[in-house]
């Protein structure tokens, strides 16, 4: 007796699919995504026997899914080119080096066992956008498939071709000494051995293939993991410390004294070290990041712009891709590095890189050269309740009152409000470098706040005030998650 088809409409997110395997989807569930992501790339290439790459991370259930659904992308006529266990920028880097039409990496990246998902894209570099997303589930949900004789083949060892393409154009000069941990997730296999090849000396810490991750789940934002690494680092004297998530396309940073360095601060390091032999460059970063990168004297010096735009991995690759920007930095760990440096996706072990080339470049310790920025006063994000159906609408009234408090020249702690940015929500910056974000969340029902100063801990608290009760007086804010 055949199984019927399960699959929850809810796991068609923003830029991926995940579910929780077999509660949520099941395999002709699974087999059905890949007829409709088989009939939504031949509609858009126009091809009628595209060629897909296909790879899995390391979970248990990983290879069983990467089969059903490569039984649904054949169904279709596509002929699927499947490089085995894989790290999601592998997959991607595999679509340019094999010219292929798309790409389909079977991952849940760093959510706990149980879970399974596919990131997928069509044009090279980039990964499915919203309306892609709705095309692929209302062609899935509405099983309006097409048919064909597709073919698959296994594309062996591409896994060497990956990590010789990082090593070769990143040899460094000097020796640095790094711990690389990836909480026993798929890029176990991965970092150590390019970060060693490139010339770094390796402190490895939980990099042998677990898929029970016994510790912590393989998350660089994940308070355990980072204290595990902190105490690597410590212990091992190393000069830097490096955390992977479990599909290898974030990556978050240690500093030589075991501190954490937040990824919009690592960002503007790597942008000031990148500007120096890459000027008049453009860089873009999501609207949660510092106000440092406006006002930073280096990328000035070097007549680089920054572009702040919509949070949300699938936003800035497309976003760095439009512009040709040299690189792409979100506040979550996602960094995109554009030609020559990388082909616009998101790879956290070319992140690791170019912190590496950073220290390379510099005869200091990273806790000395993260001091060159100047001190910032940043909250953490925060998330007041809001119905799903009346956050969109409360922002776009937060965008009217704040375009009407900078006409008006009303002051906010004693400063008026110089730029407002729209591209995402409403983010209001002053004179001084200080600045205030409210918008809407794309995954939850709240609105996201985030405040920072480069004056003072009270200009932060003072603008935050400020914000607060103004969204108050909408009377459809609820409970804060957390609030300074």
């Amino acid at each position: 007796m055949s199984q019927s088809i399960k699959i929850d409409p809810f796991g068609f997110r923003e830029y991926d699919a995940r579910w929780i395997y077999e509660k949520d989807i099941n395999e002709p569930g699974i087999t059905n995504l890949g007829k409709g992501l088989g009939t939504q790339i031949k509609e858009r290439t126009k091809k009628e026997n595209p060629r897909v790459i296909v790879g899995h991370d390391y979970r248990s259930y990983s290879e069983k899914i990467k089969s059903a659904l490569k039984k649904g992308l054949v169904s279709t006529g596509c002929f699927v080119e499947d490089v085995g266990l894989s790290l999601s920028p592998m997959v991607y880097f595999a679509q340019f080096n094999l010219d292929a039409d798309a790409v389909a990496m079977v991952t849940a990246s760093h959510n706990e066992n149980g879970w399974t998902g596919v990131k997928m894209g069509i044009k090279k570099g980039l990964t499915h956008a919203p309306e892609e997303m709705k095309e692929l589930k209302e062609i899935t949900l509405n099983q309006n498939f097409t048919k064909g004789n597709g073919d698959e083949k296994q594309i062996k060892d591409f896994d060497k071709v990956y990590k010789e393409n990082l090593i070769s154009k990143n040899k460094l000069k000097k020796k640095i000494k790094a711990v690389v941990a990836c909480g026993n997730g798929t890029a176990g296999i991965f970092a150590p051995d390019i970060l060693r090849g490139i010339g770094c000396e390796i402190v490895e810490l939980d990099c042998n293939l677990d898929w029970n991750f016994p510790k912590y789940n393989p998350n660089p934002e994940d308070l355990e993991m980072l204290h595990a690494i902190v105490k690597s680092v410590k212990e091992n004297n190393a000069d830097i410390g490096f955390g992977f998530d479990g599909d290898g396309d974030r990556v978050g940073v240690i500093d030589d004294e075991g501190n954490e360095i937040f990824s919009d601060k690592i960002g503007l390091l790597i942008a000031r070290n990148l500007s120096n032999s890459h000027q008049n460059s453009k860089f873009i970063v999501d609207v949660k990041s510092t106000g440092l990168y406006s006002t930073d004297e280096v990328l000035n010096k070097n007549r680089c712009e920054t572009l702040y735009w919509k949070t949300g991995h699938s936003h800035i690759k497309r976003k760095v891709y439009e512009e040709n920007a040299l690189a792409g930095f979100e506040k979550s760990g996602h960094f995109f590095f554009n030609q020559p440096l990388g082909y616009g996706y998101d790879d956290g072990i070319n992140s690791a890189i170019q912190v590496c080339h950073l220290l390379n470049n510099q005869d200091r310790k990273m806790s000395e050269i993260v001091k060159d920025l100047p001190t910032t006063y940043q909250s953490p994000t925060m998330a007041p309740f809001c119905k799903d159906e009346e956050k969109y609408n409360v922002v776009e009234e937060m965008i009217k009152e704040f375009k009407k408090i900078k006409e008006q020249k009303i002051k906010i702690d004693n400063q008026e409000i110089k730029e407002i940015i729209t591209v995402n929500g409403v983010r209001f910056s002053f004179e001084d470098g200080s600045w205030g974000l409210i918008r809407a969340s794309s995954n939850k029902p709240s609105l996201v706040v985030v405040t920072e100063s480069p004056t003072s801990n009270e200009r932060k608290l003072n603008i935050f005030k400020f914000i607060d009760e103004i969204l108050k007086r909408t009377g459809k804010i609820g409970e804060y998650d957390q609030k300074i």
